[in-house]
């Protein structure tokens, strides 16, 4: 099964780029929530994926989506978990 990758920019030829290393079973994945509409939903879904495929979740989200996330809480990500998805769905 090929893997396909949409990049969402505007780039009007599509730019090779290579794939992330794979995480380690049982990683600590924060999925973080910007709070823009339907983003639970999406990571919703996320989440089902990575729990089946052996990954620790943790969600957690943005007071707001017009504001970046507070510094205690990128650093709260940072220090329990190995990598995060971030929700931009609308």
């Amino acid at each position: 099964m090929a893997l396909e990758i949409l990049d969402p920019t505007a780039e009007q030829t599509a730019v090779e780029r290579p794939l992330a290393p794979g995480m380690p079973a049982g990683a600590r994945i924060a999925l973080l929530d910007i709070r823009k509409p339907r983003g639970d939903v999406f990571l919703d879904t996320v989440e089902a994926t990575l729990v089946e495929r052996g990954f620790s979740v943790e969600r957690t989200a943005k007071p707001t989506f017009t504001k970046p996330a507070p510094p205690d809480l990128r650093s709260e990500i940072a220090e329990r978990c190995d990598a995060v998805i971030e929700a931009l769905a609308d």
